[in-house]
């Protein structure tokens, strides 16, 4: 397995070996196995995995060639609209949730596992987002209503997690199949959707704490570690853009020889 995978299991049991020191079940001192000078989860190195903002704009005026083409493009294009939701919380998001033009919601990642009170997440409702809604949305648009017909009432823990499995693979493989049809040689799943988000408002001159509270995290190390590496060409930009003020095509050498009158 790859050290992200090692890292998302083990991260995990430590989270159980946590609670159970919490309640009394087992002593850390007797058998915890992370820590200093014991077992240290790795730390894999962050990957680009946003899309450019082209590659966005061909997903977006793709024409899907099929029903679930067209369900897995517009899933997709709502986690990236709505602040690079999580599909847990697109599959938890109800009706109740949207207040007047926004759609609020906490995270169900940090619900129970934040040590303050979390901060909700507040999504613009756009015009691209309430196509989407109406679209696949449904129709019964009572507060306690899930907004799309993902999960159900009444849904046991067990179920809904092979759900949002399905959910999230439904996505995932037919966008792989989009991206293949437009020749875009990137993943292009829900996690790249979040990272995609970030990166995108980065480069448009949003601040790291702006994102950072659009996208939930506590913590703004987690914030950075999302925010793609910039690309050649953008760096070539902003190169141009340090000299600015220098309005001639062509450069006279004597401007660095100190020999200039």
């Amino acid at each position: 397995m790859s050290k992200t995978t090692i890292g998302i299991y083990t991260r995990a049991l430590r989270t159980i070996f946590n609670e159970a020191d919490a309640n009394g079940i087992i002593r850390k001192d007797k058998c915890y196995p992370f820590g200093r000078r014991k077992y240290q989860i790795p730390n894999s190195r962050n990957k680009k995995k946003a899309l450019e903002l082209n590659h966005i704009e061909q997903i977006y005026y793709y024409k899907p060639s099929c029903e679930s083409e067209k369900k897995a493009k517009a899933y997709w294009l709502f986690c990236y609209f709505s602040n690079g939701i999580n599909p847990k919380d697109v599959a938890l998001l109800k009706y109740k949730n949207i207040q007047e033009e926004y759609i609020v919601f906490e995270r169900a990642k940090t619900e129970r596992t934040s040590r303050s009170d979390p901060k909700p997440i507040v999504v613009y409702i756009t015009e691209e987002i309430t196509a989407i809604i109406e679209e696949l949305g449904n129709k019964d648009k009572r507060p306690e209503n899930y907004i799309f017909p993902i999960l159900y009432e009444g849904v046991t823990p067990l179920r809904q997690y092979d759900l949002l499995q399905f959910f999230v693979r439904f996505i995932n493989d037919w966008m792989v199949k989009i991206c293949q049809n437009l020749g875009i040689d990137k993943k292009a799943t829900t996690y790249v959707a979040r990272h995609s988000f970030a990166t995108v408002l980065k480069r448009s001159g949003a601040s790291t704490e702006v994102i950072q509270e659009a996208l939930g995290h506590e913590d703004i190390r987690t914030t950075e570690n999302y925010l793609d590496s910039f690309g050649n060409e953008l760096k070539k930009e902003l190169a141009g853009k340090l000299t600015a003020f220098n309005k001639r095509r062509e450069i006279n050498p004597d401007d660095f020889s100190g020999t200039s009158n």
